[in-house]
């Protein structure tokens, strides 16, 4: 039975395509790039690779359609963060990376948007800033410490800290005493980017190959590309598949995948608005360590992410992990009781998928002339911006272009292996279960946690 593949998330459903694959590859063939994933990381290379050199053989191979994983399932975010913090990334790179790193962050949220512009792609980019609220005197000391960091590094510029009036002045949210505005953050319809990026790549001469799905790759002077449809023998094989890579047996503890759920009301009558406020699109989370993120969609709904579903033994995928009714229930109640004139019957969406986490939480955009292969991933769940660095990274690199791109510390590097199972099993469930009881702890007693539990120590970035 064919995949009815608009029920994947409200954006594949929305996003304006009737979603019939594309044609598979049929035999083998040979190409000068072969791309593994048709999500944003493998459509920005393709995009950057072609405008660089029209001339190139750029093809696409996808499993499912573009836009299938995590790109057309995320919350909407193209913001300016990264996995690591400033902090983090101080620590194992220098002062000097790490801001480099910030500056091409921040440069990217616009990036995403003037090309979305200049391909004529109507994905609903509206760059509002993001808000990361204190919901609660134990997240406050957090936001806090945040805002002092960048000041001390002089990156403040467009930053503010918001107090409870300030903060409840822009979005009404229960339990809120203040906030971070962050500029560098916009809201998008993450459907409509990655599927009009697929077509914007099509029309710069790339092919993409849908419902073709990938078995391996072989290294060498002229690396190949295994399909279960044939083989792209290419000058280059870039892997972009984020947390699907660790199906690949090569690769398969290179990132680990974790399910992050979302749910989605309808849209909100005028009312309701008004009581919310939160009229500038502003993205938003907390600082709890489950992770809790949220937007505004552009017809007026409320989008409410987190995690919570349990990771899978041995590295599972499958679609039935993308709902969790515990994890949904869960968002469902933290939206109710975060806006006060939301009812309970009011949810119209709920989906959910995997996200690819490395063991360092270091993005990779590597290219190594040697065995031909180049490869994007890693992102921990924030890839919407990211991807578009790689993008530029990864074309910069296999055209041989020379820029400050290629001073990254992300370039060339290689996550440590997740521990084999049933220790990686083991040991990802014992964080999970910790920061639930972390931020219950914090909330019941009003004391953040400080750092030095054995979860926070395990998973600190």
């Amino acid at each position: 039975m064919a995949k009815d593949y608009s029920n994947y998330s409200y954006w594949l459903e929305s996003c304006g395509d009737d979603l019939t694959p594309r044609p598979a590859l049929d035999g083998s063939a040979d190409v000068d790039i072969a791309i593994l994933g048709a999500g944003f990381s493998g459509l920005w290379t393709a995009y950057y690779l072609l405008q660089r050199d029209p001339s190139l053989n750029v093809a696409i191979v996808e499993k499912e359609i573009a836009g299938f994983g995590a790109s057309g399932r995320n919350g909407g975010w193209c913001s300016g963060g990264f996995p690591l913090s400033m902090g983090e990334l101080e620590r194992r790179y220098g002062a000097g990376a790490a801001s480099q790193v910030q500056r091409e962050m921040t440069a990217t949220v616009d990036i995403v948007g003037q090309v979305a512009a200049s391909e004529g792609i109507e994905c609903d980019y509206e760059k509002g800033g993001s808000l990361r609220l204190a919901r609660g005197r134990h997240q406050l000391g957090s936001i806090e410490s945040a805002f002092r960091a960048l000041q001390e590094r002089g990156i403040a510029e467009g930053y503010e800290l918001l107090d409870q009036a300030e903060t409840q002045a822009r979005v009404a949210v229960r339990g809120a005493i203040a906030s971070l505005f962050n500029p560098n953050c916009a809201t998008i319809h993450p459907g409509k980017l990655v599927r009009g990026l697929a077509r914007a790549v099509e029309r710069r001469g790339g092919r993409i190959y849908e419902q073709t799905a990938a078995a391996g790759f072989s290294t060498g002077k002229r690396p190949v590309l295994h399909t279960d449809a044939g083989d792209l023998r290419a000058d280059v094989v870039v892997l972009c598949g984020e947390a699907y890579l660790s199906q690949l047996e090569q690769l398969s503890r290179q990132v680990l995948p974790i399910y992050s759920l979302i749910v989605l009301t309808e849209p909100l009558d005028d009312a309701q608005w008004e009581e919310i406020g939160w009229q500038g699109r502003e993205c938003i989370g907390s600082s709890k360590y489950v992770v809790d993120y949220l937007s505004k969609t552009a017809d007026g709904r409320i989008l409410f992410g987190g995690r919570g579903a349990p990771y899978h033994y041995g590295s599972q995928i499958d679609d039935a992990f993308d709902r969790h009714e515990p994890t949904h229930e869960m968002l469902r109640q933290a939206t109710l009781e975060w806006f006060k004139p939301v009812r309970e019957d009011q949810f119209s969406h709920a989906w959910g998928g995997p996200l690819g986490v490395p063991r360092d939480w270091m993005p990779t955009m590597s290219y190594n002339r040697t065995t031909g292969i180049a490869t994007a991933r890693g992102y921990t769940g924030q890839g919407v911006a990211p991807s578009n660095l790689s993008g530029r990274v990864l074309a910069d690199l296999i055209t041989g272009t020379k820029s400050d791109l290629a001073w990254l510390p992300t370039v060339g590097h290689r996550s440590p292996d997740w521990e084999p199972e049933p220790f990686r099993y083991a040991g990802v469930r014992y964080v999970q279960q910790q920061y639930f009881k972390l931020d219950e702890q914090a909330e019941q007693t009003g004391v953040a946690p400080d750092g030095s539990s054995l979860a926070e120590r395990m998973s600190r970035h």
